[in-house]
């Protein structure tokens, strides 16, 4: 909806990562130069680690919308908990080699056939995991193995894992000594600073033909840093729905206030309320407070959340008239 009320081509930011909004920003950019290194190895494993929302999914994306397709045959995985077996299966079908009831014998064999078959025709092959974290000793070692397949002293095959942070202590763990032993490069991506910050919401801003409106003030800016931390997907979120509180109170500038605002009825939505005082809990000036005065608070903070509703559900009473309007709208121009 807001992206006619501010003439935009498109929606600057979804939260489903989309390599044409990649930004480099100094992290980004260095965890590229590691990937890209890696990739010239041509072997082993490269690992990316990072926080959820911190990019790696749309950097790899990136990546791989660059690759030359008359040298790689690229695949890529999103892992939920497999064992050994399953992980050979969703690498065979990853390459559309998977047939119903094939044992681990006649799965291996198709594989490394592929795998053969395709440096034999000058490329080699990519395999991408996505929330390696969430994977089982066994099927991180499935992967491990597929690493040994050689064709005339090449290792034809190479694998990217990112993952969590988590998957650190995971890959430390002495029953993956051998697997570690085959990573090239590893990097971990971290958050944006707020100057980036910045550049990264008017980059994606300008790639759907934003003109300055809405405006950003530049405390709004930093109020955004300040409450997402420069996690990208956490800036997306909250910045699609400073668009959407801007078309619907008409507002053609984005200040400081607005985006406390927005973002605090945003956490609210998300259950993460602050919490008052307790009883018994020291106040803001350091001294106990009563049952009667923790009381107090609560009531407060009852008052302050039942607010909140009120004027989300006026928002969204509201976003409800102005989507019938455009339906409406644009009916009656068919018609004509």
């Amino acid at each position: 909806m807001y992206e006619e009320f501010y003439s935009l081509s498109g929606l600057p930011f979804q939260l489903t990562p989309d390599s044409r909004f990649f930004f480099g920003s100094s992290e980004h950019n260095k965890a590229m130069a590691h990937l890209t290194y890696g990739m010239h190895q041509a072997e082993g494993f490269i690992v990316i680690t990072g926080d959820v929302g911190a990019g790696k999914t749309t950097l790899v994306d990136h990546l791989l919308s660059n690759l030359d397709p008359s040298a790689h045959v690229a695949a890529k995985i999103v892992t939920t908990q497999l064992r050994g077996d399953d992980m050979l299966r969703m690498v065979a079908a990853s390459f559309k080699l998977f047939r119903e009831g094939a044992d681990k014998a006649t799965l291996l064999k198709r594989i490394e056939d592929f795998v053969g078959n395709t440096f034999a025709s000058g490329k080699r092959v990519l395999l991408v995991v996505d929330e390696a974290q969430n994977l089982s000793i066994e099927a991180l070692e499935e992967l491990r193995m597929l690493s040994n397949i050689v064709v005339r002293g090449t290792a034809p095959m190479q694998g990217i894992l990112m993952a969590q942070p988590q998957f650190r202590a995971t890959l430390a763990s002495s029953d993956l000594d051998q697997l570690r032993q085959r990573v090239t490069v590893s990097c971990h991506l971290g958050p944006l600073t707020a100057p980036e910050t910045r550049s990264y919401i008017e980059h994606r801003l300008k790639l759907v033909g934003w003109k300055q409106d809405p405006d950003f003030t530049e405390a709004a800016f930093l109020e955004i840093f300040q409450q997402t931390g420069g996690v990208p997907r956490r800036v997306n979120r909250l910045c699609s729905r400073l668009m959407l509180f801007g078309f619907l109170e008409e507002k053609h500038t984005i200040a400081e206030t607005t985006v406390t605002q927005v973002a605090q009825e945003l956490a609210s939505e998300l259950g993460q309320v602050i919490q008052s005082p307790a009883a018994g809990d020291a106040g803001a000036n350091g001294r106990a407070l009563s049952p009667r005065e923790g009381a107090s608070d609560l009531v407060v903070a009852l008052m302050n959340r039942v607010s909140e509703i009120e004027r989300s559900v006026i928002r969204h009473d509201r976003a409800i008239r102005r989507a019938l309007e455009l339906v409406v709208k644009y009916l009656d121009g068919g018609r004509e």
